[in-house]
């Protein structure tokens, strides 16, 4: 996350809250097990600084010079941002390309994006979702960036509206008011059914922080102004409210959410109230640190947390483009999936590291001297002594590879990951099976006729769907991507009422979620008593998974008409079958899905037969005694 330039009556405390803010987001994201289940909302403190900090400085200006000099701001902002960024992109991308597969997907995408400081809009422009585990994207973090980046373009141009109005209250009072109507926005867009990515990443549904951070500005104006020349000590109450504010932001990080990220609220505070309340917590502690004589921003200022807070922006770069790579490399799979704790730590060593150097080497000769005087201060140490020169020739040569590198990435992604390519070739199939039932006559019966099967399930059966149609022609499969157990309920029932429910009933809905005993019983009684039901177990990198078919297997083993098709035990050796993200089958992997489901079926048809006999059997027996005919043998 950027760090604006601090007011030059330095306000203590500031790094600390950069420092907490980072550590929040850089812990959820290395170690996403661990207890941080809503990190993310350290992005909502750095918004609140970022609109105090930017608006203060914006104030002094103005009030210094009589106007806001929009072109040298904009180039202090270019020179504090885009030296770490085009080395994050650059060397990411490299490695990216070095790494291959489905990591490169959309990398075009991504660098522009990046590039633009458009990548919260690009990217929902390409569909991505951010709380989705199966798509690992090496620039997500940079949606924060944009949004900023996007504040500081439309908010100098502005500011002078604000200026227009009496007083700094009723500057204070409009300010909040935007920043209500921006969180009341992303709730009432929520409410209406929008995509939680689009809400999480609009720069409209997402602004309230920065503006949250405007209207501190303007309420603390002149008061910070006044901070360097009021001596004394700050009472303790600041120390109290700010320790109470800092608590808070911890609790909320550890309570909020679902873990997955942000959002879905199970046993939590979801977004946008998580993130909310985080703003309302971090404007409080600003408040407390920036008032004159506070004791709380000394207590803030510690060397630990100042050391991490000055260095906050590279580091909020630098460590979700390691994660991707690390995580993709060592388990083929993203970060929202898996990271190995080893992995984690080994991450956030090289983070550190990186934006260490990054801040010494890069960001700070940047910062000092502009654009132009660092690179004559790079031609300057070719004339140097020898090692000086040398190290000027390594990063120069280090640059170009990175460059080189972000463009063969670039060249080389592919257009879809390997979980796409699995579920698009199942949906193709399903539509050519749908235009070649409509062209010829149903199938002769077989050993399993398909024409009697009906399957309702998720991304995984629409990935298995070739399989299922060359084992068993004429099945009928609904399957769709993200697709919960709920929703097929629904379609298993309505399917019943409307009289097309076949006489056997596949489900495969158990990898989005955990399963409800009441969901699976809604499943049976639409199936009814002449209808056999076949569970599928589920199998990818998920923690609920083994729940999930603990509960399957226990339903089934409790009603007679349910079997189960164990695809978990059929894969699990073999996972070379499945594409990238370890849970949707390729062709091979589909043919083992569908085996298993038609064994299942065979089994269910043959102990239903079975059953029919053995009751057959009785009853003519009973019968052959109450006649008198003969005796039970």
């Amino acid at each position: 996350m950027t760090s604006p330039p601090l007011p030059r009556a330095r306000i203590a405390g500031l790094d600390g809250l950069r420092a907490l803010a980072v550590l929040l987001v850089v812990l959820a994201h290395l170690f996403p097990t661990g207890p941080l289940r809503s990190g993310y909302v350290g992005v909502d403190v750095f918004f609140v600084l970022s609109g105090f900090l930017i608006t203060s400085l914006l104030l002094r200006e103005n009030a210094r010079h009589g106007r806001i000099r929009l072109r040298r701001f904009w180039a202090r902002r270019a020179r504090r941002l885009l030296p770490a960024l085009a080395a994050v992109v650059t060397v990411s991308a490299s490695l990216a390309w070095v790494v291959g597969g489905d990591i490169l997907v959309d990398m075009g995408r991504q660098v522009v994006g990046a590039a633009t400081f458009s990548y919260n809009w690009v990217s929902l422009a390409g569909g991505s979702g951010y709380f989705a585990a199966t798509d690992p994207e090496i620039f997500r973090n940079l949606w924060s960036l944009a949004v900023e980046e996007q504040f500081y373009v439309a908010w100098p141009l502005v500011l002078p509206l604000f200026l227009l109005l009496p007083g700094r209250r009723s500057r204070t009072a409009l300010a909040a008011l935007l920043a209500v109507a921006s969180a009341a926005w992303a709730v009432v867009s929520l409410s209406s059914g929008a995509d939680l990515t689009r809400v999480y990443f609009g720069t409209d549904t997402h602004a309230f922080g920065l503006l949250l951070g405007v209207a501190l500005a303007f309420l603390l104006h002149g008061t910070v102004a006044r901070r360097a020349s009021i001596a004394g000590v700050g009472p303790v109450w600041g120390v109290v409210v700010g320790a109470l504010a800092v608590a808070g932001l911890v609790v909320t990080a550890l309570i909020g959410g679902d873990g997955s990220g942000a959002g879905g609220g199970v046993g939590g505070v979801a977004f946008p109230a998580s993130s909310i309340v985080a703003s309302l917590l971090t404007a409080i502690a600003v408040t407390v640190a920036a008032w004159p004589g506070s004791w709380f921003g000394r207590a803030l200022d510690v060397a630990p947390l100042r050391w991490i807070g000055e260095r906050s922006y590279a580091i909020y770069l630098w460590h979700w483009p390691l994660v991707v790579l690390a995580t993709f490399q060592l388990t083929g799979v993203g970060p929202d999936v898996a990271v190995p704790v080893s992995v984690g730590l080994a991450v956030l060593v090289a983070t550190l590291a990186l934006a260490a150097g990054s801040y010494r080497w890069l960001e700070q000769p940047v910062r000092r001297h502009g654009f132009r005087g660092a690179l004559r201060l790079a031609r300057a140490n070719l004339h140097a002594r020898p090692a000086r020169r040398l190290a000027t020739l390594g990063v120069a040569a280090l640059a170009a590879l990175a460059l080189g590198g972000t463009t063969a990435a670039v060249a080389a992604a592919p257009r879809e990951t390997t979980s796409e390519t699995a579920v698009d070739a199942g949906r193709a199939a399903l539509e050519q099976a749908r235009r070649d039932a409509e062209a010829r006559p149903a199938p002769a019966a077989q050993d399993v006729d398909g024409s009697q099967v009906t399957a309702v399930g998720d991304s995984v059966m629409l990935a298995s769907a070739p399989g299922l149609l060359a084992e068993m022609p004429g099945i009928a499969v609904d399957a769709e991507v993200s697709r919960s157990l709920a929703a097929g309920a629904h379609i298993i029932e309505d399917l019943a009422a409307s009289g097309a429910l076949r006489p056997v009933v596949v489900v495969g809905l158990g990898t989005n979620g955990p399963v409800s005993t009441e969901t699976l019983q809604r499943i049976v009684d639409a199936a009814g008593p002449e209808r056999s039901v076949i569970l599928v177990t589920a199998f990818a990198p998920r923690a609920w998974i083994p729940g999930v078919n603990r509960d399957l297997t226990a339903f089934a083993a409790a009603n007679p008409h349910v079997v189960i098709a164990d695809w978990a035990g059929a894969i699990a050796g073999r996972t070379d079958l499945l594409a990238a993200d370890q849970f949707h089958p390729g062709a091979e992997g589909g043919a083992v899905f569908a085996r298993t489901v038609r064994e299942a079926i065979v089994g269910a048809e043959t102990q239903r037969a079975t059953a029919a006999w053995a009751a057959e059997r009785a009853r003519t027996v009973l019968l052959d005694l109450f006649e008198g005919r003969g005796s039970p043998q």
